[in-house]
């Protein structure tokens, strides 16, 4: 057992240690380090089940059990990858275990901090009709589709990280990326002529 930390080595450790060896300690049973990791991903985290779900709510949901599930499991994390990436993982499974849980197809949020630019940047409805069409569109996607398509364009991940965060071959990322486009393309041309625009 390692020797006993005072609280400033407890703190410091706490701001300077890497991912991986919060999440050891955590294992250890540290105070804190499961929370110090959570603050460091809490925004990419809560971006990602929010990309990946249908609605805020849904995401907050999958957010919250892919944490439980997270720190209660711990112990199965493979130091081969990266902490981040394991936890990116856990939430998008989440999300992906509510889809199929839920056949049906519901309303979708808009989200336009991950929108692109409306036509016209100071035309708030042109901004939020944008929004809401692209968001509807990407959701008429298979899973696997617009999972692999958020991953590498909308988070700028690589074909290889996406690959290795979804388990799957890079090929595959390739095929469902191009897949998805030709898919978006064909539901968004019509929004390209400016008449078809409230």
């Amino acid at each position: 057992m390692p020797p006993r930390q005072d609280a400033a080595g407890v703190r410091s450790f706490l701001e300077n240690g890497s991912d991986k060896q919060l999440l050891a300690a955590h294992v250890r049973g540290q105070p804190h380090a499961f929370a110090e990791l959570l603050r460091r991903h809490s925004d990419h985290l809560w971006q990602t089940a929010l990309r990946t779900s249908y609605n805020r709510e849904d995401a907050a949901d999958c957010l919250q059990d892919a944490l439980f599930s997270a720190h209660r499991t711990a112990d199965s994390f493979r130091a081969e990858s990266e902490v981040r990436s394991w936890l990116h993982a856990i939430v998008v499974n989440a999300c992906l275990d509510r889809i199929r849980r839920n056949k049906t197809r519901r309303a979708v949020s808009v989200l336009p901090d991950t929108m692109p630019e409306a036509v016209d940047p100071h035309d708030a409805f042109a901004h939020y009709e944008l929004s809401t069409v692209v968001s509807e569109a990407l959701f008429t996607l298979p899973d696997e589709q617009r999972l692999a398509l958020v991953m590498t364009e909308m988070e700028g991940r690589s074909v290889a990280e996406t690959a290795a965060a979804l388990g799957v071959a890079p090929g595959t990322i390739k095929s469902r990326c191009a897949r998805a486009r030709v898919r978006l393309q064909e539901r968004l041309e019509f929004f390209r002529d400016p008449g078809n625009r409230m």
